[in-house]
């Protein structure tokens, strides 16, 4: 598996059965070779920093292209962006609990506690692949404590499909800007779940952050891998 950061969420995940497009909005993609394994592209919801319309031109017919998209993605918005409706039919939208079987993997929806969904392949060989999206404990200093409080719940509830589950990869948000609150979602799902190796993102360019997380989980050591620079890239 050769995973490719693209920047802030976005990855690209490549594999001899699929290729996994996550999130991408911004950074380079590497060239895909023409005519190659199928690709699958993934947009957790419609937050600019995770979707951008030009996703959709890589539907250009040199290879079959899927594009899973969050609920809140509005196919009726295809035109105005530019694109034909062949491409709609290339497209579905997804909410939490619903599952969808392709031809080179199963994809399953987790509700999120932000806008749209959180996604988990699992590929013809068993591994699996999990990208957040924006399904994160948000915890914000100054909020109304009611208001905290019932993030918790809802982040805990979910983040339950995934309990005990194997994850061979997994993408996650460890996010400065909550401060030290923003250890806790990732530090949840590597509790919950039996996580193989965790990739940090939406780091807004803070990557030392992964340092601090460490200092305060050192047991998660070993499963993190630290990303560093847009377009670093990883085999596993």
């Amino acid at each position: 598996m050769r995973v490719t950061f693209l920047d802030h969420s976005g990855f690209l995940v490549e594999t001899e059965f699929v290729t996994l497009l996550f999130d991408w909005w911004k950074g380079d993609l590497p060239a895909l070779e023409p005519g190659g394994l199928p690709l699958y592209v993934f947009a957790s919801h419609r937050h600019e920093d995770h979707f951008k319309p030009e996703i959709f031109a890589l539907d250009h017919g040199t290879r079959d292209v899927r594009f899973l998209l969050g609920h809140g993605i509005k196919l009726r918005n295809l035109g105005r962006w530019g694109f034909p409706q062949s491409t709609a039919e290339k497209c579905r939208n997804l909410r939490g609990g619903e599952a969808l079987e392709l031809p080179r993997a199963k994809v399953e929806a987790l509700s999120s506690t932000d806008e749209g969904a959180a996604f988990l392949a699992t590929l013809p060989d068993g591994r699996t692949v999990f990208h957040a999206g924006d399904l994160n404990w948000w915890h914000w200093e100054g909020e109304d404590k009611g208001w905290n409080r019932n993030m918790e719940v809802n982040f805990k509830k979910c983040a339950e499909p995934l309990r005990g589950r194997r994850i061979d990869l997994a993408m996650l948000p460890l996010d400065p800007r909550l401060g030290e609150a923003g250890f806790w979602g990732p530090a949840y799902f590597l509790e919950i779940a039996d996580v193989r190796r965790f990739l940090p993102m939406h780091q807004w360019g803070d990557f030392d952050y992964t340092r601090k997380f460490l200092e305060k989980y050192p047991a998660f050591t070993e499963r993190t891998v630290q990303t560093e620079r847009a377009g670093q890239v990883f085999a596993f």
